[in-house]
């Protein structure tokens, strides 16, 4: 029997702070040990292939910025 993990994602907000820079956070990156970190978008792109190996899910929502910025 094979087991699967759901993982219900809830929507970034202005209050997620990116764990690098402190800059609001377009990305979620839950670790496969459990954990989670999140990013910038610009810090999301820089770490993109060192989390690769140890994320098992990517919550991008950096499309929003592109909202933002035609508003």
């Amino acid at each position: 029997m094979s087991s699967q993990i759901t993982m219900e994602q809830t929507p970034l907000n202005s209050l997620d702070r990116c764990d690098r820079c402190g800059a609001q956070a377009y990305v979620r990156a839950i670790l496969i040990s459990g954990g989670q970190l999140l990013f910038c978008a610009h810090h999301a792109k820089a770490y993109a292939q060192g989390l690769k190996p140890v994320v098992a899910v990517i919550q991008d929502e950096s499309e929003n910025l592109a909202a933002k910025a035609a508003k």
